[in-house]
C-alpha cells in the first residue's frame, strides 16, 4: 500500500476485545473498505506469548489489512515488525497483512501506566523515535492513531501529525479527544481539519460517525478517509449505509448481521468460550429490538452458537 491508498476509504477501527477475525470479515461485508486488528503488545509478540498470534490472524479476503502494534521502546517494536516481516514473506504461510499501525492514543490506565498508547502524546521525542524504528523494520507501510492530547484543553493535533509525517508515516489518524475525555462529550473534529491541512499524509478522523449525515459532514472538513469503531459494533450494516444512503427495515438487519456474525464465530473460532467470549457483541444486535432487555439477558446466558442462533431467529 501507498499513503494514497489511505484516501476515499471507510475503516473499521481496532478495537481491544472486539476486532476479531469474524467482526473484521462482518464489516468488510458490509462495506468496510479497510480493517485492523485488535492492538497487539510489540512485547508479547517479541517473547513469543501464545495468544498474540490468535489476535492477527487473518485470511486472504480480509485484504488491504493491518495489525496494530503498541509499545514504547523502539527496539522492541522494531524487532516486533520485523517477526511479523519474517511471517509476512513466508511463502508456505503468509500472514497477508498490508501495514502496521501504531498505537499512540489508547486510553486505558493499564496501557498508559506503562508508558504506552497515549503516554507517548507527550512524550513527543520518544513518539518520533518508535515510527522511525517501525518504519525502518516494517517492510510494509506504517500508519499512526492518536489523540488531540493528553488532559482537557491541551491540542496537539498539527504537532502529533508532523511527528508522524516527519517520521515515516503513511498516514495519520486522529481522534479528537484527549486521553482523559476517553469516550466522553464530542470528537472535536476542528482538529483534525487542522492536522489535515498542515501534513501532506492523508488523515484519518475517527471519532462519533454514527450516521451517513456524520460521515457526509466530516468528509467536508478535509480528513482524508474516516475511521469507524464503536459505533460499527452491533452496527456493522452502518458502512453500508453510509456508503449507499439506502437505511431498510433496521430490526431485520441486526437480526441478519447477528446470525452471520455467529456463523463466522462458530467457522474461524470452534473453542467453547467462542459464543461465551462474543455475548458483547450479542448484547449489542439487540438495540432497536422488540423486547431488547429481556433478550439481552437471555443472551448472556447462552454458551453455544446454536442456542445464539435461537435467540435471534424468534425476534424475525
Amino acid at each position: 500500500m501507498k499513503s494514497e491508498d489511505f484516501s476515499g476509504k471507510l475503516i473499521l477501527a481496532p478495537m481491544a476485545g472486539y476486532t476479531d477475525l469474524p467482526f473484521r470479515l462482518l464489516a468488510r461485508e458490509y462495506g468496510a473498505d479497510i480493517t485492523i486488528s485488535e492492538m497487539i503488545s510489540a512485547k508479547g509478540l517479541y517473547y513469543g506469548d501464545k495468544k498474540t498470534a490468535a489476535l492477527y490472524e487473518t485470511v486472504p479476503e480480509e485484504k488491504p489489512y493491518g495489525i496494530q502494534l503498541f509499545g514504547s521502546e523502539p527496539e522492541i517494536l522494531a524487532k516486533a515488525a520485523g517477526i511479523l516481516k519474517l511471517k509476512n514473506e513466508d511463502p508456505d504461510d503468509p500472514l497477508f497483512y498490508d501495514f502496521i499501525d501504531f498505537n499512540a492514543g489508547c486510553p486505558a490506565p493499564k496501557v498508559v501506566k506503562n508508558g504506552d498508547g497515549s503516554a507517548l502524546i507527550r512524550e513527543p521525542k520518544l513518539l518520533a523515535a518508535c515510527i522511525t524504528a517501525l518504519v525502518a523494520s516494517a517492510g510494509v507501510p506504517v500508519t499512526v492513531k492518536s489523540r488531540k492530547g493528553f488532559v482537557r484543553g491541551e491540542d496537539h493535533a498539527v504537532e502529533l501529525a508532523r511527528i508522524a509525517e516527519d517520521s515515516g508515516a503513511a498516514a495519520f489518524t486522529l481522534h479528537g479527544r484527549t486521553r482523559d475525555e476517553y469516550y466522553q462529550g464530542h470528537s472535536d473534529w476542528n482538529s483534525v481539519a487542522e492536522a489535515a491541512s498542515a501534513v501532506d499524509i492523508p488523515v484519518i478522523l475517527s471519532g462519533d460517525i454514527r450516521t451517513r449525515e456524520d460521515a457526509m459532514r466530516a468528509e467536508g472538513l478535509g480528513a482524508s478517509s474516516l475511521m469507524i469503531g464503536r459505533a460499527a459494533v452491533g452496527d456493522p450494516m452502518l458502512f453500508h449505509r453510509i456508503k449507499t444512503g439506502e437505511t431498510g427495515g433496521v430490526s431485520e438487519d441486526r437480526i441478519k448481521a447477528a446470525l452471520r456474525h455467529i456463523a463466522l464465530t462458530e467457522y474461524f473460532n470452534n473453542s467453547k468460550y467462542a459464543i461465551i467470549e462474543m455475548r458483547k457483541h450479542l448484547a449489542a444486535y439487540t438495540k432497536g429490538l422488540p423486547d431488547s432487555a429481556a433478550l439481552r439477558k437471555k443472551i448472556f446466558e447462552v454458551s453455544t452458537p446454536e442456542e445464539a442462533r435461537e435467540l435471534f431467529r424468534k425476534s424475525l
